[in-house]
């Protein structure tokens, strides 16, 4: 890959060189971020966490809420409820308002630990998303979004 040609001082160059830097910290950050004992045992991959996330932030839900939330198919999101269903990670249960349909929810006994480690992501982000307006939430969300594209593209 070749360097890329030096534009004019706009700033661009120097808030790429930024996020070159801050990326790498993040993803260790995260990484180093320990599975509390309880769920040690248990097969997650990061699907998982952002399923468990819905879960824990936004309450019980159906298959289909998950799907759109998570942004996949509805059969993805059937087989990783079977899965960690399976584990005792997750509940399924009845719809009260439509038999047919079930309910996902975390599972009582895993609750606390589930909380203890996705929550302090959830309340840095509030941190630092708070004090923005919503436009700009929605830009810093919408960035993040086209830098996941751009490099799963350039990957490709």
């Amino acid at each position: 890959m070749s360097t890329p040609e030096r534009k004019p001082a706009d700033g661009l160059d120097d808030a790429v060189r930024s996020m070159l830097l801050l990326m790498p910290r993040l993803v260790g950050r995260a990484k180093r971020i320990p599975v509390p004992e309880p769920l040690r045992t248990f097969a997650l991959a990061p699907r998982h966490l952002s399923l468990l996330a819905c879960l824990l932030l936004d309450g019980p839900m159906g298959v289909n809420d998950l799907a759109a939330r998570l942004e996949v198919a509805p059969t993805t999101v059937s087989l990783m409820v079977g899965d960690l269903s399976r584990q005792g990670i997750l509940e399924r249960r009845e719809d009260a308002a439509d038999r047919r349909r079930r309910i996902i929810a975390l599972a009582p006994a895993h609750l606390p630990a589930i909380e203890s480690w996705l929550a302090p992501g959830a309340t840095a982000w509030r941190t630092v998303l708070g004090p923005l307006s919503p436009v700009q939430r929605r830009l810093v969300v919408d960035t993040l979004l086209a830098y996941e594209a751009a490099v799963g593209a350039e990957r490709d």
